[in-house]
Formats: C-alpha cells, sequence, structure tokens
C-alpha cells in the first residue's frame, strides 16, 4: 500500500532513513512540520531552539561528532 506524505513529511521520512539522529529547528517556519515528523521517529533526538542562531549552534556541534543532523 502507497501512503500520501506532504513535502514536509517526505523530508523528514528522507532524513530518517538517510540516518540522522538528532533534528533541530525554530517553531514558526514553513518547515515546522519537519521537526514535527522526524519527532515521531523514537531513534531521532528532536529539539525546538529557541531562535534560529541557537539552532545552527546544535547542528553545528552535531557536525563536529560527526553526526547526522537535520537543521530546518
Amino acid at each position: 500500500m502507497k501512503t500520501l506524505l506532504t513535502g514536509n513529511e517526505a523530508v523528514a521520512l528522507g532524513a530518517y532513513k538517510a540516518g540522522v539522529f538528532a533534528a533541530t529547528g525554530y517553531p514558526g517556519t514553513p518547515a515546522t512540520e519537519i521537526i514535527d515528523s522526524i519527532a515521531c521517529y523514537s531513534e531521532v533526538y528532536t529539539e525546538w531552539s529557541v531562535n534560529e542562531k541557537t539552532a545552527v549552534e546544535f547542528a553545528s556541534g552535531i557536525s563536529l561528532s560527526e553526526g547526522e543532523r537535520l537543521l530546518s
């Protein structure tokens, strides 16, 4: 059976299948649904950031540990 996904849900699913283990974002953007969707996967650590700068710093820290990350 095929499942119909929105674009943001497809991005979240693709990130999960690519091995992303941490995702962060700033609420209030059109991409907010990506973080909501990827939060459904218990293997992925998700975090809402208080502003855009904090989200970038979180994603940068994950990249320094050579981990796969998603920033929306």
